[in-house]
């Protein structure tokens, strides 16, 4: 039979049923709930891709240097910035009724709008604010002058202004005369006597402060123990006495040098004037970083983006965390994220193991699952309350009391930290890692339970062995959604442990070495810290979409991570068959 017969016999039948077949059909067939749901589909698609894209887009634009433009404004005033955004507005009747003629008639052009723009003034000390609206119909004269200087000071924000002069030992050099090789170099020595001074007062000097604080603490434990009558008390006493007499004087020494390191740092000054003219003398030690922003080249330019990431990622927070970096943030983030996925996985992964393989089905067991099922929908403040109220005021007091008297009143387990966020998260995760785990369980063919039975093994062998194995795609998914929630979670963790600003990461090199009574900072009340309760949203707007874009970041990774090690076991057991 040729293809055309086949053609001519098949094209009457589907004739008369496309004839058969109407408008009214179209419900019977699905068609629109098709439709619809393609289309719902395509427009939350798109609006996950346009807010990737628009944080993305953001985050990666924050440190770029901008240039620093200079306008002159019809009253006379002048005001030096770097242009912050555009937007069009109306401007008021009143406001209208004092400009000139011609600006009137512009403005009437356009329905009563103007274009205006947000400059970065920096300056804050000095004006009271980081920015001023700047309105195009106010600007009479606009330049970009190549003296301009930005400068990131260590306090007060940004300073835009000029350099006037500099200060090395008394010595002072107009800027006409100072090169920028040298200029760079004093800059340079400046930020290592600082880095000297910090390292004396931080590291050098914490250590004894700590080393004196485990001594007092070692006696107090003593008298605790023994009584402060006890020969033990008195022998402790007096090794403590003569172990804090040689800290005492290596306190002091260090000191004393922080300190003359400190008065010869106060000879390296420089002045600056902003555009107004009123000017301004900081220590070189406090400058983060200066450049001009009008004059530079590709390589300065690029140079000047990659360091701002490079502290961004390794720095500490600064300026009420709108500037500097999100080290602390991300290390608390990562770990407590990691903690709770090893806290979560155990408590998911036994619980439905016993309400698949072991516990009896019935009316208990459904209300169980019931009750599992609704903890995904209890608000997280709630676990906030509880991880709180029972983890640290119950469980932490307790450890308190049998584990640090000497510490009391001061809290070590009993208030929010680490451990406790991560516990607390943990419960809040926990139903999502049953479930997922049940039914990657109850998708492992029964085929294969009956033929580990039927070769003599046990019940336990038979799940350790032929189950978990095959499950562990799944129930690995599970996990994966769980850390995706807990690490983008906030509203709990502002009751059990996160903080603005933590100056000791839970790490570090004192005996236990890892510290999980401590609180810590998170990357997602990072972003809410910045973007509500800075002194100036506009301020903190480009450092919100930055971390957020790193938030993203770190989950994408840690994701990847696990669905990697999830892949590898789905091609290990694919196509095995029993």
């Amino acid at each position: 039979m040729k293809y055309a017969d086949v053609l001519d016999k098949t094209t009457p039948a589907t004739t008369t049923v496309s004839k058969r077949a109407g408008v009214s059909d179209l419900p019977a067939a699905g068609e629109p709930f098709l439709w619809g749901m393609g289309g719902a589909l395509v427009v939350g698609l798109m609006m996950i891709a346009g807010f990737l894209v628009l944080v993305f887009w953001n985050g990666i634009t924050t440190f770029i240097p901008k240039p620093i433009e200079v306008v002159t404004l019809a009253s006379g005033e002048v005001v030096a910035g770097e242009p912050y955004r555009s937007e069009s507005y109306r401007v008021g009747s009143d406001k209208i009724k004092g400009l000139g003629p011609d600006i009137q008639k512009k403005i009437a052009a356009n329905d009563g709008f103007a274009m205006r723009t947000l400059y970065r003034t920096g300056n804050y000390d000095l004006y009271g604010d980081d920015f001023r609206w700047v309105s195009d119909y106010e600007i009479t004269k606009a330049a970009r002058p190549v003296e301009m200087v930005f400068i990131e000071r260590l306090e007060w924000g940004a300073f835009i202004g000029s350099i006037t002069s500099l200060s090395v030992d008394g010595k002072n050099i107009p800027a006409d005369q100072l090169s920028p090789q040298q200029l760079t170099q004093f800059l340079e020595d400046a930020r290592g006597r600082w880095n000297k001074i910090r390292r004396i007062e931080r590291i050098e000097i914490g250590n004894i402060n700590h080393e004196i604080e485990g001594e007092r603490l070692r006696l107090k434990r003593v008298a605790i123990d023994k009584g402060v009558d006890s020969p033990a008390f008195k022998a402790v006493e007096a090794e403590v006495e003569a172990g804090s007499a040689a800290l005492q004087h290596a306190y002091e020494k260090l000191a004393a040098e922080a300190t003359e390191t400190r008065t010869a740092d106060a000879n390296f000054t420089i002045t600056l004037r902003e555009i107004g003219g009123r000017e301004k003398t900081l220590r070189l030690s406090e400058i983060v970083r200066l450049y001009h922003a009008n004059d530079l080249g590709t390589v300065e330019w690029l140079g000047i983006y990659l360091s701002r990431w490079a502290e961004f990622l390794t720095d500490e927070p600064r300026e009420a965390n709108t500037e500097g970096g999100v080290l602390p943030a991300i290390f608390g983030t990562f770990a407590m994220t990691v903690l709770m996925a090893v806290l979560v996985a155990p408590f998911g992964v036994v619980t439905a193991l016993y309400l698949r393989e072991y516990a009896k089905q019935g009316r208990l067991v459904s209300i169980v699952r019931i009750s599992v099922n609704n903890l995904a929908g209890v608000p997280s403040i709630v676990y906030g309350v509880f991880g709180l109220g029972f983890f640290a005021y119950i469980m932490g007091a307790s450890i308190d009391q049998l584990f640090y008297p000497e510490r009391l009143p001061n809290p070590t387990f009993g208030t929010g930290g680490l451990l406790w966020s991560s516990l607390t998260l943990a419960l809040l995760t926990v139903p999502v890692v049953i479930v997922a785990t049940e039914e990657a369980i109850s998708a492992v063919p029964r085929s294969m339970r009956e033929g580990s039975l039927a070769c003599g093994a046990s019940k336990w062998q038979t799940i350790r062995n032929i189950v978990l194995p095959r499950a562990m795609p799944g129930i690995l998914t599970g996990l994966i959604l769980a850390m995706a929630r807990g690490a983008g979670e906030v509203a709990p963790l502002m009751l059990v442990g996160v903080v603005k600003l933590a100056p000791e990461l839970p790490i570090d090199g004192y005996f236990p070495f890892i510290h999980l009574e401590r609180s810590f900072m998170h990357l997602g009340f990072h972003i809410y810290d910045v973007g509500f309760q800075s002194r100036n949203s506009e301020a903190g707007k480009p450092m919100v979409f930055v971390t957020t874009l790193l938030l993203i970041g770190l989950i994408f990774v840690m994701n990847i991570t696990a669905i990697v090690v999830r892949n590898r076991l789905k091609q290990r057991f694919a196509g095995s068959k029993f």
